[in-house]
């Protein structure tokens, strides 16, 4: 998702899922030559409804997953370049091939400055790999030199704010966020950051697996000193100190079941009182350096990291810290430096942590590239061409109709007072809808974009990225901005903003087709919309007011009432196996979890809506399916997929999402009108006699 530098990532904005094919890719940039390779394989949307993907051997009501999506693994095997293949790994797959036709066709003649110039010499400059090749690690070296040539500790900050202005992960993170407790300004933050591996427990926890996973990293950090001109027998020894170092970093960093409580990941704090805890290290140098204008104060999301990281920096040489800032800048440009760099990485992000076996084609690399550094540049040319006409009015009245049965929800819950209802009635009828694209579309103007320079558009991006952010501090917050985006095959809520994000990218079939049926598309968007309007009412969401503040608007006795009934969730998903020995975490998938199944529920409202003003007729059958049938198969057919167990494995160490088959099951075995459309009897598996229900 976009804003990836924030610490609050999975809070800010609570997204519908993470897509797997884009987790193994390095980043790129780049304009295309007229040789550049079609793809090799053609993707279309898979239909709404997928009968050739059902198993129609299995039990719904034994497991639903397998009924819905037996077949869809044989029908689409993972491709070698992919972690995972599922419905929005296809549809990421078929925008990859529309923004490329965008791309492709852009004109190398479009006047210097104008959008199509900027999308077409990015792109271009990504696909020159000869012109990369050629340049070699000399295109990055006046930035490695500025490395080498700090010979003291107190010039130390200085580099590291020069990293900060190039997003490159480097012993912290910093930028602007809304202020949690004023929502309508934007204020710095510093968090925690710096660390190569996905997450802390990487660095710390036991088990012969975890073990190996960090040898291999050494090994890889080995492998890049190498490649950066170390002897082996220095690069094997700089690598393992630069692995004690991330450890020592690891220790002192938060882990992410803490960090979903927005309480603890907010403490606004003065310059003074941070610069206080680090003796060892100018911050106040880094914030100046990187751009962040003089502030009254900021949040420091996690006070104890930068009492660990001036530790850290005590303990540890300079010329260690040194190698490991050498380290963080090229792994951020393997992309724009020699094959031997990108292969490398890959090698251990991609086919070691992920289990892919193949690297995506450079051309799938530099489309998401330029989408990550020009997303709204490159999303007008794909909202002109796909998400024309009445796409986006259609969408709005899908939304509205899933927002009446939140309310309806409300009004009929039985756990929660009146005093509470009234509030959560207030901050249901405040959520703002964004649906397609940004009713303005970002200025690249002052972004300098040059043919041939792949690295030098890059780090060019990056800075004016970072420069954007950091340039908001101090003011209002603009409330018309996206965090993805438009052919983004995704969706979120942010709390902070109260509101709903569905990019035209996603509003395609398999999820969205306007010509499908209402039970299909309740099913599949339905619950989409579903899922991210609950994230407003989700145990992180639950949490800020309608006007995005961080205050408590619940009485007591409902807050323990709505506890007792998020527990219930944790229980239940800690009880599922995701891979191998490795159980769902309750604790850190509890938002998602708590989405997809108040989702689910909000779609069947509004179907059952539409059926009771006569628009739905649920007597009618297709195929030989119910119309309640067709909704539930929709929804489960949202989570058909294929994926690597080394994937998986990692997914549930990191992701704040349970696995696509646990997805459909949990959701539907806590709906006991899914045990009645299909017939099932009490106590089979998907119609349990206890379920788990929060809304």
């Amino acid at each position: 998702m976009k804003r990836s530098r924030l610490p609050f990532a999975a809070l800010l904005a609570l997204a519908l899922t993470i897509p797997g094919a884009a987790m193994a890719q390095s980043g790129g940039a780049g304009a295309a030559p007229a040789s550049a390779p079609k793809p090799a394989r053609a993707y279309s949307p898979i239909p709404d409804l997928d009968r050739s993907a059902m198993d129609p051997t299995a039990d719904p009501c034994v497991d639903f997953y397998q009924y819905a999506c037996g077949n869809f693994s044989k029908l689409h095997p993972i491709p070698s370049d992919m972690p995972v293949f599922d419905e929005f790994a296809n549809l990421e797959e078929y925008n990859l091939q529309l923004l490329h036709g965008i791309l492709e066709s852009a004109s190398a003649k479009a006047p210097p400055g104008s959008d199509e110039q900027k999308i077409h010499d990015y792109y271009g400059s990504c696909m020159d790999t000869a012109a990369i090749n050629r340049k070699g690690l000399a295109a990055l070296q006046p930035e490695l030199s500025r490395i080498d040539a700090v010979k003291t500790r107190s010039e130390l900050a200085a580099e590291v704010a020069r990293l900060q202005k190039m997003e490159v992960n480097a012993l912290l993170n910093l930028g602007s966020q809304q202020d949690f407790k004023n929502a309508t300004l934007e204020i710095a933050y510093v968090d925690q950051g710096g660390l190569g591996l996905p997450e802390k427990d990487y660095y710390l926890r036991p088990g012969a697996k975890s073990v190996q996973t960090r040898r291999q990293y050494v090994q890889h950090l080995t492998k890049m000193l190498k490649l950066m001109g170390e002897p082996q027998d220095k690069a094997a020894g700089d690598a393992q100190a630069v692995m004690d170092f991330e450890t020592s970093l690891a220790k002192a960093s938060m882990g992410a079941v803490d960090r979903r409580d927005p309480k603890r990941i907010y403490h606004f704090q003065s310059e003074a009182d941070l610069s206080s805890q680090m003796p060892q290290f100018d911050i106040a140098e880094v914030l100046r350096g990187a751009g962040v204008p003089p502030v009254k104060g900021l949040n420091v999301a996690v006070p104890d990291f930068f009492k660990g990281l001036n530790q850290a920096l005590q303990q540890t040489s300079l010329e260690t810290v040194k190698t490991y800032l050498r380290l963080r800048l090229v792994e951020s440009e393997v992309m724009r430096l020699p094959a031997a760099f990108d292969e490398e990485h890959f090698n251990f992000y991609g086919r070691q942590l992920q289990g892919t076996p193949q690297q995506q084609p450079r051309w799938k690399r530099c489309v998401e590239a330029t989408d990550a550094s020009l997303g709204e540049d490159l999303g007008k040319f794909y909202v002109q061409k796909y998400f024309a006409g009445d796409s986006k009015a259609q969408t709005l009245e899908l939304v509205k109709r899933i927002e009446a049965a939140m309310q309806l929800d409300l009004e009929q819950l039985d756990w929660m007072s009146p005093e509470t209802k009234t509030k959560a009635e207030e901050k249901l009828h405040l959520v703002a809808n964004k649906i397609g694209y940004p009713d303005k579309w970002r200025d690249y103007s002052k972004l300098d974009i040059k043919p041939g320079d792949a690295l030098g558009d890059s780090l060019r991006s990056r800075e004016f990225e970072v420069a954007y952010e950091l340039n908001k501090i101090g003011k209002p917050v603009n409330r018309s901005e996206w965090e993805m985006s438009p052919p983004t095959v995704n969706a979120y809520y942010d709390p902070s903003m109260n509101d709903i994000n569905f990019p035209a990218g996603i509003l395609q079939p398999a999820f969205y087709d306007k010509t499908e049926a209402a039970e299909v598309n309740d099913g599949h968007i339905g619950a989409i919309i579903g899922h991210e309007l609950t994230h407003g009412f989700d145990d992180e969401g639950s949490q800020f007011d309608g006007h995005g503040n961080l205050v408590d608007w619940w009485t007591d006795a409902d807050a323990h009432r709505f506890q007792q009934r998020t527990s219930c969730l944790v229980k239940e998903y800690d009880g599922f196996t995701a891979v191998d020995e490795l159980h769902v975490n309750g604790k850190l998938t509890l938002g998602e979890n708590t989405a997809d199944n108040g989702g689910m529920r909000l779609a069947f409202m509004a179907l059952m809506a539409q059926a009771k003003a006569g628009k739905v007729d649920l007597k009618r059958k297709q195929d030989g399916l119910t119309a309640l049938q067709r909704f539930f198969i929709g929804f489960g057919q949202n989570w058909c997929s294929t994926e690597r167990p080394q994937f998986v494995r990692m997914l549930v160490q990191v992701d704040p999402h349970s696995p696509d088959r646990i997805r459909a099951n949990g959701v539907v075995r806590n709906m006991p009108e899914f045990g009645q459309a299909f017939a099932c009897r009490k106590g089979q598996p998907m119609y349990p006699a206890e379920t788990c229900r929060v809304w």
